[in-house]
């Protein structure tokens, strides 16, 4: 959602700016499409540069406690046991599940107890950067096609409208998905495509105006 809302902000802006300046249908199309690479390639390349990063750390970790686990094992077994008593379990049920956890999977049950890492499902840096990409790619269609498929009168109007009006569903959206209030997120994200929208425009308007 956050990728999607970046691709329809940044690409609003970029074309609405332009359109400030010109109404040559090329011009916008050029220039929409360049920032939909541009902006969905960085974001790619963001997500997967972070993604690794992630990843790289959860397998230090990882082998740092598998060499534990090999060279001080009962200072291991404490550490389990005082973990699940700290979590509520009493100090004989904390030994037993703990000696229980330790013979069946040692590192797997310390991945997750302590580092709070599932050594099943590590980070993908690949899955997160086409995630990024495609959702990125997806939000800058929007006002991509809504500038450059209209007739000229009818651009801006069309893609001032078609961008809030998305903008406002990617909020309520958002917010439900994460049990929020939606008025708040949904004024956030408009607000924030508004003010993205007016100042490129003003800006593209300058320039076109001083034949820059």
């Amino acid at each position: 959602m956050l990728g999607a809302n970046d691709g329809i902000v940044s690409t609003a802006g970029l074309v609405v700016g332009v359109a400030g300046a010109t109404s040559e249908r090329s011009a916008l199309l050029t220039a929409g499409l360049a920032g939909l690479l541009a902006g969905s390639l960085s974001m790619a390349a963001g997500e997967y540069v972070s993604v690794s990063t992630q990843r790289d750390s959860e397998l230090a970790a990882l082998a740092q406690e598998r060499r534990e686990l090999a060279e001080q094992p009962e200072a291991e077994l404490e550490e389990l046991t005082q973990m699940l008593t700290d979590r509520g379990l009493s100090g004989a049920v904390a030994r037993e599940a703990a000696e229980q956890f330790t013979a069946r999977d040692a590192l797997r049950t310390h991945a997750r107890v302590e580092l709070g890492i599932d050594p099943d499902a590590l980070t993908n840096p690949w899955h997160a950067a086409g995630a990024s990409f495609l959702a990125f790619t997806v939000g800058a269609l929007l006002p991509l096609l809504a500038m450059v498929l209209p007739p000229a009168s009818a651009r801006l109007t069309v893609t001032v409208l078609s961008v809030l009006a998305t903008l406002a569903l990617t909020g309520w959206w958002s917010a439900r998905l994460g049990a929020a209030p939606p008025r708040r997120a949904v004024l956030r994200n408009v607000g924030g495509g508004a003010v993205a929208m007016g100042v490129t425009y003003a800006v593209g308007s300058l320039l076109g105006a001083t034949g820059v």
